[in-house]
């Protein structure tokens, strides 16, 4: 049975009580899942408090030194430390780590058309060994995107992350959760979806808003050499919701 790397945004982690019940969820799952998380809307709040300024790149955050140390401060403190104890106190054997302990995953810098994105990262090398010894041991490994790279410690988005670290472990189904069931088309849930599939609804509008870059974020793991991808909410993740596949 493959294992699953879970994805959760932000935005989800903002909410007690989807916590609460993710951690439940997960507890029970087996084989032990790898959970990948993002930060939200707090990273901007600690930048801001730290006298920075968020600023954005074609809708990508923009991560100066400032913006680095709230990301580092919020991924691998406050949002790891809330799902760790969420899920420990589900029954589940949690262990917070980054990118960043053992060299689990190394990034180079980031490039992008419409310009620098400062010290961002894109995953190169995971360390899939230390991940699958979590994982013989019953361990939940709860990843927070933050990363070595060549000047030091870089922001990485979670999404590929997670894909990343699915790629790695090769027999791995990698799940972007949300609080939808999957891609609606119309009334309808997509149980499947391919990448021509998902350019031309995205073209006619029924795919928008922050489903956008769930979906694209799903073919980049595909790309990266998951076997599967999934979108689903906590409900389906035993096997429901959407799954991108290959042409």
């Amino acid at each position: 049975m493959a294992t699953l790397v879970l994805k959760i945004g932000g935005n989800e982690l903002d909410d007690p009580a989807f916590v609460a019940e993710l951690a439940r969820a997960m507890a029970a799952l087996r084989p032990q899942p790898v959970l990948v998380h993002g930060g939200g809307k707090e990273i901007g709040q600690i930048q801001s408090a730290l006298g920075g300024e968020p600023r954005f790149v074609a809708g990508l955050r923009y991560t100066d030194e400032i913006a680095l140390h709230a990301a580092e401060m919020v991924l691998c403190g406050l949002v790891s430390t809330r799902l760790v104890a969420a899920l420990t106190a589900a029954g589940a054997d949690a262990l917070g780590l980054s990118g960043v302990d053992r060299g689990l995953m190394r990034v180079e810098k980031a490039q992008h058309p419409a310009g620098d994105l400062g010290r961002v990262g894109r995953p190169v090398a995971v360390r899939a060994d230390l991940l699958r010894d979590l994982l013989a041991q019953g361990v939940v490994p709860v990843i927070a995107p933050i990363s070595l790279g060549p000047e030091g410690t870089y922001n990485v988005n979670a999404d590929e992350a997670a894909g990343a670290i699915a790629g790695a472990l090769q027999d791995a189904e990698v799940v972007f959760v949300t609080n939808v069931p999957g891609v609606l088309v119309g009334d309808t849930l997509a149980p499947k979806l391919s990448a021509t599939q998902i350019g031309n609804l995205i073209d006619d509008g029924t795919i928008y808003g922050g489903m956008i870059p769930k979906v694209r974020a799903a073919l980049t793991a595909l790309a990266a050499g998951v076997q599967s991808a999934r979108i689903t909410n906590l409900a389906g993740l035993s096997g429901g919701g959407t799954r991108i596949v290959q042409e």
